[in-house]
């Protein structure tokens, strides 16, 4: 549970936080069983394209979502909805707002690769980051925090890793949908210089949260969406992790690293023309 004293630090003591992160929490723990049930490790056929070949969904991505919608809807009615399978949902004024990504990795899921999570989040008006869960259906984990109060990891407080440099660490990064985003290749040639294990996993939800365990000193992404990205950024600032920009914006790159090696990952970024 979170510090009761923490909840609502620098932010409106009217948003109930910790009913925020009650309700998230059980909705996130729903999800991970349903996409579980419905993917067994195996390949699904359910899948239509959206944009392209390589912006793809499945029924379990909209099933999840109209759920989390229902749910949320009935919870807090004043509150508005962003997803990314059923667009915006306007609140009322001055009401804070949820992200949604039923199923941040799509493609994994689709086809048989157990790495693929649920996303959501409580924003406030001016776009702060409230609550935050992320939830890993293969593994069992669910990574929450709310803002203030810290970050965890099935309940237990987790940091961000306490790295003094980047040479023979592990950095997550992921495409932009299927391809290189600018600065990319100048960056992973930089990092192979510093012996550094590159991963692209394929969840930019589960990328971000490994900088929030200490398993990752650094997450990079190309194009930042609020869908996938916002909860699992708080959970790692809660943890400790630098985030670079502070704000992100939508579409652009955003940095998550262990506080220890955020300036030089920062540096590679700067370089690499990112």
């Amino acid at each position: 549970m979170t510090d009761e004293k923490a909840v609502g630090v620098g932010t409106d003591p009217d948003i109930p936080l910790e009913r925020a992160l009650e309700v998230a929490t059980e909705l996130a723990a729903w999800a991970a069983r349903t996409i579980r049930e419905a993917g067994a490790g195996a390949p699904v056929h359910d899948v239509r394209e959206k944009d392209g070949p390589a912006d793809i969904v499945t029924d379990t991505d909209e099933r999840v979502e109209r759920h989390v919608r229902e749910v949320l809807g009935a919870a807090f009615p004043e509150h508005g909805v962003v997803g990314e399978e059923y667009g915006v949902t306007e609140g009322a004024p001055d009401a804070p707002h949820w992200v949604v990504d039923p199923v941040d990795g799509t493609t994994n899921f689709a086809h048989g690769i157990g790495w693929c999570s649920f996303s959501l989040g409580l924003v406030a008006p001016d776009g702060t980051p409230l609550v935050g869960v992320v939830a890993d259906p293969w593994r069992g984990e669910t990574f929450t925090a709310v803002r203030g109060a810290g970050a965890r990891l099935d309940g237990r407080p987790i940091r961000a890793a306490g790295h003094a440099t980047l040479t023979g660490r592990v950095f997550l990064t992921e495409w932009a949908a299927h391809a290189h985003w600018p600065g990319m290749d100048a960056l992973l040639a930089a990092l192979a210089e510093r012996h550094c294990t590159v991963r692209v996993m394929g969840s930019t939800a589960l990328s971000l949260a490994q900088v929030a365990a200490g398993r990752a000193a650094a997450t990079a992404i190309g194009e930042f969406h609020h869908v996938d990205g916002l909860p699992a950024m708080l959970v790692a600032t809660e943890a400790g992790a630098v985030a670079l920009p502070e704000v992100p914006v939508y579409d652009r790159p955003l940095l998550l690293a262990a506080p220890g090696v955020a300036a030089e990952a920062a540096e590679l970024l700067r370089r690499a023309g990112a």
